[in-house]
């Protein structure tokens, strides 16, 4: 299992719990930290790009198919929110050993996200991000907006996401949580279910209905469309899956289809 966080976030914060729950059920799990965040290196710090990421999880994939000691022919991938668009999009493109794949909560569209989001906000977001890639163009320290914020312009400013997301940073971890303006154009132009119908291997999908920053009417019609795709649909918000009582209604569905399409430990 194969496994990274969502958007600016960091391994640290609120993996573990799945990740113990998957090795109980005899898997191997490599939970990692993208580039730019967490204990990985890379500046600038906080950088969020979905390409690189996303080369972060295919160099994760090699990783394993290079260890002896893994089975780099049985292999699952797990995302959340921002990450959920990321195994998507991977899986669409039929990685050697991937087979199957966890998505919760998933990012599918920046339009559909983008709509979501506060529109007071919209015209602020979108000029910092244009000032911040200019800036780095010019090799200048980045321009950074707050992850979360208890009120004012943030990454992500649904009402729930400044107690949600700080809930999930554990004590005393030196967190910024600070990202690169840049990174609201990312999400406008990264639509990672477009090539969903592609994915040819079992999938779960794990939608909020609650969700107030990845809508679970674009995340349906996404899944609706992977052949044969496992689709949850559950009355809580985009944060509760990492607490109970959601979180142990969510793993507990995760390692049962983790069971059934990747079986025990050999």
């Amino acid at each position: 299992m194969i496994m990274a966080h969502g958007i600016g976030a960091e391994r640290r914060f609120g993996l573990a719990a799945f990740a113990q729950r998957f090795v109980r059920g005899g898997f191997a799990v490599l939970v990692f930290d993208y580039r730019h965040l967490g204990e990985s290196s890379g500046d600038p710090r906080g950088l969020v790009d979905a390409s690189l990421q996303l080369q972060d999880y295919e160099a994760a994939l090699a990783f394993v198919r290079s260890t002896p000691e893994l089975d780099g022919d049985r292999m699952a991938l797990w995302g959340t929110s921002f990450s959920g668009g990321h195994v998507l999009a991977l899986a669409a493109r039929s990685p050697q050993g991937v087979r199957a794949v966890l998505s919760m909560i998933p990012f599918v569209s920046g339009w559909a996200s983008t709509f979501a989001y506060p529109l007071r906000y919209h015209v602020p977001a979108v000029t910092r991000g244009v000032l911040d890639r200019l800036r780095g163009a010019v090799g200048r320290q980045p321009l950074t907006v707050p992850v979360v914020a208890p009120g004012g312009l943030a990454l992500l400013a649904s009402p729930d996401s400044h107690a949600g997301y700080t809930a999930m940073v554990p004590d005393g971890v030196g967190w910024s949580g600070r990202v690169p303006a840049r990174v609201f154009l990312e999400i406008l132009g990264y639509h990672p279910g477009r090539h969903a119908g592609r994915i040819s291997v079992p999938t779960q999908v794990t939608v909020a209905m609650e969700d107030a920053i990845c809508p679970p009417g674009a995340s349906r019609k996404v899944a609706q469309r992977i052949p044969g795709v496992e689709l949850h649909d559950f009355p809580m918000g985009h944060f509760d899956p990492y607490v109970d009582p959601w979180f142990s209604r969510v793993v507990a569905i995760q390692a049962e289809f983790l069971g059934t399409h990747l079986g025990g430990a050999r």
